[in-house]
This record gives structure tokens, C-alpha cells and sequence, in this order.
């Protein structure tokens, strides 16, 4: 969908007065003011086709205006989240009230009423309403700053992104951070959603950090989402906060981890990659700042399934005085609990469980060369009920990937345990482009904890299939840094990786999202006739990328109001902009389509113009043509199976678009391939199969060698070959594919584990041995 008609398509009514008037700056380029121009056409003489220059005096007028617009939406943004501040104070005043009373009440008293409390409900859920909606008043206004400015720069040549880069630092409206806006919604909603009775509890979710198996599903989620998908689990989960006392910081959010590896054999990144049984990743992490005096140092191991285990991760904290000392094995497990063990804050059984960790890591890192190799960096904000795990569920924005490593010759730890240049000062500018990759998406992780055959909640499954999240099993941020930081020595990626090139977002499925109960806030505004220029934004023009906490909400749009969606609706087509740096807004490819060309050539005319034209109408009728002679080639079609549950819960019930992927030279794309010990089984008894019907035939053989009425019968003795030749060519046949197969399991391969070839080999060849056998037969008996 063109840029104007989705914005025209998505104002929301309060703010209809204060967007970017971007019709208005298309407008004004499109109108130079500087003498008439000639300008050469290819293959034509020049001077035929003619436009005017774009003049100092038309910048000046140009710039000024955006300066306007610019001022219009920074002040109209400032006001409202102003508004928004002080609606939740009064909001937590008024709930604080109700509640103090409900808890105050004497006997015989009545508290609040069922109404005051519907009233309040009410109020914040228009309070979160209007969190969205000014999240996505500022997206949109970003996304048309960023286009504008690269239209100009495309039509006039001048170049105004640098300059105006600078002024958006200095009218910074789309870096608003929602996050310490959503800890406070959420605490006033769970307060009246309970009536006064939150549910209390250990923040650590009702047991041991130490050790915990959950059923984990991962998601990614565009930027354009993050703050309504905030909006929305909060009004079902509270934010999780571990330090209800202290005031909410954006440091408490962060999470940092350093991720340890072989640089040689990156045999942990492949054992995880591969979800080898046992495999390990051995990772540093702390939570704040770089000020923070405790280190957790974890473990994940993988278990397959037919192991009866689960997947664990186990952990133990040091203090971060210790941690070169303790990597070293100058620090012993001993020592770190001997504090432990005289306080006596926990149990002798759990402290004998930390140490026996500690030593088992401690080994590793000193036996198999561990060293620090990736950092993730990334703010986490989590919803849970205190001291219920049944559901958990965990975004993570921001994330980034760091080099810790000190290969190349390039000092980054040093000898210590991390780098001590960056601290979690997103997003990390100081740092060359070889040491840092932004990851594009939030991560949603939805943690379950249900019986068996017991069903997540239904706004669980609602949301998991919505067009907020785009499902990716297994994925993961150690992976994922190590394979994209070391492009140079990692030759197997992650089979996430080439989706990286495509957009996520998807039309709305079904109306799922934020939404006002008394009335619909969105508008919208159309033109009697679109211009015709208006084909210059076509669909290549993609949104910028923003950090998580700072994005807006473009993509849920017009679904409250009946209205179809803004995105297009071929999603193959959409790739993702990458952040380049901070505060950037990014220019598409050069690489531009049939209307963008048309377009140009249109505003150019003559000659060129006609050439163009034709160009394009050829490319459309070949596509065309090519699509008819495809469908009209009779070939075998698939058969459509109803979705079932667990595919609709992943995949939603959209279409599902299937797209080829290539990896790149040198490289190859892992995809992850279930293996239990019932699948080596499985093909010994195939070639036991095979060497069974090898001896039936070969017996066969030796009884018309051997029991032939008379010697030298020539018929019998040719038939008798006929069946040996057969049975030793199947006995080698079946030993070729048996060391194929085995070598392919264990190397999880995926190979062609079937045999459509084999078998109807054997067949026909035996019905020619039996064939043969019985001609020879007859003939030797005269009866032909």
C-alpha cells in the first residue's frame, strides 16, 4: 500500500490535526520554482524534454516547512504524553483511594462498590487505548519524516538527511519510552481487575531460580507491534517486578550475558545449532547495570526427548571480583560456598548441587579452551503472575549482539572474563560495524507450564496466533550472535537466517488488539481523486526499523473500525530496513521497481518516457504469460488438509507462503532434524528386510543349480544365474543404502530416507528371473 492512502487510512480522529502534511510536501516538490531545465533522453537528441531546476530559494522553502511540520508533531507528541503522565497519577490516586478503603473497611461496613471498580477499569482501559494511540501517531509521523526527506533527496539531488538528522536529535518525538508507563498501567489494572486482592507472592515465580524446566515457544515481533502487544498482555498479566519498592529505571530492565565458546571448533555453538543430546552453552550473565556485583553463571543442557529428561538450565552466583580468578581455576567451587555454608541461608543439598556446577564448569572451561566470544544485550520486560509459573511470558527488546572475543588481532576482553569499553549504553555507537549487530525484532517468549493435555488460556492462543508474532522455534541469541558476528568462521547457519530478508508483519487476521469500549478512535481521510503521482510510493518503500521501546504501532491500524489492513498483501515481497546506527532513519535499495521507473521516466517524458513504458508493459505481459503457461502445465497438485490445532496455534489461519531459500557460498543452512534411537532401528530392520529376501532368492537359485533332473541342463543353469545375479545385487544394494542411511542419521543429515527406486527394481527383476526360469522350463519340455 502507497505511504499517503496508508496514512490517510490510519488517523486517528484526536490527532487528524497534527500529522505530517505529507501530501502537502510532496506537493512542493513537485513544483520547482528555478528556470526550465533541457535534459537528455537516452537514444534521443537533446533538449526534447524539459523540467524546471530545483532552486536555493525552493530548498529554503522546503526545509522551512518541514521545520513547521517537525515542530507540529513534537509539540502535539510532548502535550499529550504529558496528558497521558498525569492521567496515571490521578488514576493511581483514585485506585490507592478505593483500595485503602476496601482494606480499611470495619465490620459491618461496605467497601467499594462492584461500580467504582468497573469505572476505574474502565478509565484505564482508555488510558491504555490512549497509550497506543499516540505510540502510533508517532510511527507513522517518523515513517512519513523518513520518506519525505528520501523523496526529496531522490528528485531535487540535494542532499537534506544529514541536516535534518540532526534536527530530529534535537526533536527527538520517536524515542518516547513506554516502558515505566506500562509498569505503572499495569500495576493499577491488576489492582482493579482483582478488586483490591493482587495476587501476592515470591517474585522469583514460586520457587528456585536455580534450576527450572519450562515448555518454551519463541516469537518475533516487529517493532510496530512491541507497545500493543505490552498494552495487551497487561491487561491479562502484570508486569514482573522483582523490587516492588524502588521506582522503576531502564536499567532494571536490562540484561546482559557473555556467552563462552571454543574460537577453533565452536563446539558449543554447533552441539546447540544441532541440539545434540548434552549439547551445552556456558554463559556469564548479570541484570542492570555494570555496577551490578553479582554474576549468575549458567548452563543450558539439552536433553532429546527420548531421553525422558528435559532440557535444564542450572545456575550459581559469584561476585564479579571473583570471576577471572574462578575462570582461571586460581578460585576454587569450595571457596566461592564456604560463605554460604556458615550463613546457612540455604540447604546443605542445594549448596553440594551449586558446587558440583561450579566444578563442572570450572573443568570445562580449563579443559576445552572456553573463552568469551558473543555478548547479548537486550531489555526484558516480563509478565507473571507472583508465585504462579503456569504462565510466564517475556519481550525482549533491543537486542544486540557484541564481539567479546579477541581474535584477528584485535584486543576486545583482553584477559578478562568481558570488555570493559561498553556498558549497556544502547545502542552501542562507540563500536566499529564488524563488532555489533542490532537485531531487528523484539523476542516474545510465551513460558507454559500446564498438565498434561491441559490447554494454554484462550488470550494466550489468541495472541500466539495473531498478526503481532511471527513463530520461530528454537531460535536463539547465542546462536544467532556467533553465526552473524564471525561470518569469516562459521560455515553452518541457523535456519532463521534467511528469513532475516523478509518483512514479518502480516495483515490482521482477526480483531485482535487494543481497542476503546464506548467508540472507535480511528478515522479516516480521503481525497476525491488520488493523485497521480502518488504511484512514486509504491510497496519497496519500507518502514523504518526503530529499538523496540521506542516504536510505535503502524501495523494494527484500521481492524477496530471495520477497515482493511494497511500492509500489503504480499508479504514476500516486504524486506526489512537494518539500523545502521543511532538515531537513523534509513534509506531503502537503489534498486527501484517498474512504477518507480515509470514514474521517473513520466516526469522526465519524451523519448524516454515512451521506452520506459514499453519496457514495463513487456515485463508485465511476460509475467503474465508465464503465470498462464504454469498453470496451464499439467502437473501433480497438492491435496489441502484441514490446519490443525497445534498449526493454527503457530502459523494462525492465514495462507501460508512458502519461499526458496539459497545460502550463501561457503555456507550452509542448517535445518534442525529430529533423531531417536527407534529411527537407527528403523533402518536395521529395513536391511534385515532386504538381506531376508536376498537369501529367499539366492536358495532359489542353489535348488535349480542343484536339483536340476539333469547335468548340464542349459536352461536350468541359466536360470539359476539369472536368480544369483539378482540376490547378489540386492545383498549389495541393500548394504550401500544401510551405510548411507546410518551415516546420514548420525551425522543428522537430512537425506532421502525412503526408497521409491529399490523395490521396484527387485519386483521387476524377479518377475524376469521367474519369467526366464519358466521358458527355459517349458522349452526344455517341448511344450514350445
Amino acid at each position: 500500500m502507497k505511504f499517503g492512502e496508508q496514512l490517510r487510512s490510519s488517523v486517528i480522529r484526536e490527532y487528524q490535526w497534527y500529522y505530517i502534511d505529507y501530501d502537502g510536501l510532496k506537493a512542493d516538490l513537485k513544483q520547482p520554482s528555478g528556470p526550465i531545465q533541457p535534459v537528455a533522453d537516452d537514444g534521443a537528441k537533446s533538449g526534447k524534454s524539459q523540467r524546471r531546476e530545483w532552486t536555493e530559494e525552493d530548498e529554503s522553502r522546503f526545509v522551512s516547512k518541514l521545520e513547521s511540520e517537525l515542530d507540529k508533531v513534537h509539540s502535539k507528541q510532548q502535550v499529550k504524553a504529558m496528558e497521558i503522565s498525569r492521567r496515571i497519577t490521578v488514576s493511581e490516586r483514585e485506585v490507592r483511594d478505593v483500595v485503602n478503603r476496601l482494606n480499611e473497611r470495619g465490620l459491618g461496613q461496605d467497601g467499594p462498590s462492584e461500580e467504582e471498580f468497573m469505572l476505574l477499569e474502565e478509565d484505564l482501559s482508555d488510558i491504555i487505548a490512549d497509550v497506543h494511540d499516540l505510540a502510533k501517531f508517532v510511527q507513522l509521523n517518523y515513517t512519513g519524516f523518513y520518506k519525505i526527506i528520501k523523496k526529496h533527496d531522490k528528485m531535487t539531488g540535494w542532499h537534506l538527511r544529514p541536516v535534518f538528522d540532526t534536527r530530529l536529535k534535537a526533536k527527538p518525538f520517536y524515542k518516547e519510552n513506554y516502558d515505566a508507563s506500562v509498569v505503572k498501567l499495569s500495576k493499577l489494572y491488576d489492582l482493579v481487575r482483582t478488586r483490591g486482592n493482587p495476587v501476592k507472592g515470591d517474585s522469583a515465580a514460586g520457587g528456585s531460580q536455580a534450576s527450572f524446566v519450562r515448555h518454551t515457544t519463541k516469537y518475533w515481533v516487529h517493532p510496530d507491534n512491541v507497545t500493543e502487544l505490552k498494552l495487551i498482555i497487561l491487561k491479562h498479566l502484570p508486569v514482573l517486578v522483582f523490587n516492588a519498592s524502588k521506582e522503576f529505571e531502564a536499567q532494571d530492565s536490562a540484561i546482559t550475558s557473555i556467552y563462552y565458546d571454543n574460537p577453533d571448533t565452536w563446539e558449543l555453538y554447533e552441539g546447540r545449532l544441532k541440539k545434540t543430546e548434552g549439547a551445552e552453552a556456558i554463559r556469564l550473565r548479570w541484570y542492570g547495570g555494570m555496577q551490578n556485583e553479582t554474576i549468575f553463571v549458567e548452563r543450558k543442557t539439552h536433553r532429546e526427548d527420548w531421553t525422558g529428561e528435559k532440557s535444564v538450565k542450572a545456575r550459581f552466583s559469584v561476585k564479579e571480583k571473583n570471576v577471572n580468578a574462578y575462570l582461571r581455576g586460581e578460585l576454587l567451587p569450595a571457596a566461592i560456598f564456604e560463605k554460604a555454608r556458615k550463613e546457612g541461608k540455604k540447604s546443605e543439598k542445594a549448596i553440594a548441587e551449586d558446587e558440583r556446577l561450579a566444578r563442572e564448569i570450572q573443568w570445562s572451561v580449563l579443559k576445552k579452551g572456553y573463552k568469551p566470544v558473543c555478548r547479548s544485550f537486550y531489555h526484558r520486560t516480563a509478565f507473571q503472575l507472583p508465585a504462579d509459573a503456569r504462565v510466564r511470558i517475556s519481550l525482549d527488546t533491543e537486542l544486540t549482539m557484541v564481539r567479546e572475543d579477541n581474535l584477528d588481532g584485535v584486543t576486545r576482553s583482553g584477559n578478562n572474563w568481558r570488555r570493559t569499553d561498553i556498558g549497556i549504553d544502547y545502542p552501542f555507537s562507540q563500536l566499529p560495524p564488524g563488532d555489533v549487530v542490532r537485531f531487528p525484532y523484539a523476542i516474545l517468549e510465551v513460558k507454559l507450564q500446564t498438565q498434561l493435555g491441559q490447554e494454554p488460556p484462550e488470550w494466550v492462543r489468541q495472541l500466539i496466533s495473531s498478526h503481532l508474532v511471527e513463530a520461530v522455534p528454537k531460535f536463539s541469541k547465542f546462536i544467532h550472535g556467533v553465526a552473524c558476528l564471525f561470518p569469516e568462521r562459521i560455515d553452518l547457519l541457523p535456519f532463521w537466517m534467511p528469513q532475516m530478508d523478509v518483512d514479518i508483519r502480516k495483515p490482521v487476521t482477526h480483531d485482535f488488539g487494543i481497542k476503546r469500549l464506548e467508540h472507535s478512535a480511528t478515522t479516516s481521510i480521503s481525497d476525491d481523486e488520488e493523485e497521480e503521482d502518488d504511484d512514486y510510493d509504491s510497496d519497496d518503500e519500507q518502514r523504518p526499523v526503530t529499538s523496540g521501546a521506542q516504536a510505535g504501532e503502524s501495523s494494527a491500524a484500521a481492524a477496530r473500525n471495520g477497515r482493511a489492513p494497511v500492509l500489503s498483501a504480499d508479504v514476500e515481497d516486504q524486506t526489512v530496513d537494518r539500523p545502521t546506527g543511532e538515531d537513523t532513519y534509513l534509506y531503502d535499495s537503489d534498486d527501484e521497481d517498474d512504477e518507480d521507473r515509470l514514474e521517473e521516466a513520466r516526469r522526465v517524458g519524451g523519448w524516454t518516457y515512451v521506452q520506459t513504458r514499453i519496457s514495463t508493459s513487456a515485463n508485465a505481459a511476460a509475467r503474465g504469460t508465464w503465470w498462464l503457461l504454469k498453470s496451464l502445465v499439467p502437473r501433480p497438485r497438492a491435496t489441502e488438509v484441514p490446519r490443525n490445532a497445534r498449526l493454527e496455534s503457530l502459523l494462525g489461519t492465514g495462507e501460508i507462503q512458502q519461499r526458496r531459500f539459497k545460502a550463501p557460498k561457503g555456507k550452509k543452512i542448517y535445518v534442525p532434524v529430529r533423531v531417536e534411537p527407534k529411527v537407527y532401528f528403523a533402518a536395521e530392520r529395513t536391511f534385515l528386510g532386504w538381506l531376508e529376501y536376498s537369501i529367499y532368492i539366492g536358495t532359489i537359485a542353489v535348488t535349480l543349480l542343484n536339483f536340476s533332473t539333469e547335468h548340464g541342463n542349459r536352461a536350468s543353469f541359466v536360470a539359476a544365474s539369472a536368480f544369483t545375479l539378482l540376490a547378489l545385487l540386492s545383498l549389495c544394494y541393500s548394504v550401500v543404502i544401510y551405510l548411507y542411511r546410518s551415516s546420514a542419521i548420525r551425522t543428522r543429515r537430512v537425506a532421502q530416507y525412503y526408497d521409491k527406486v529399490g523395490p521396484s527394481i527387485l519386483c521387476a527383476a524377479l518377475f524376469a528371473a521367474v519369467a526366464l526360469n519358466f521358458a527355459f522350463e517349458g522349452k526344455s519340455r517341448e511344450f514350445w
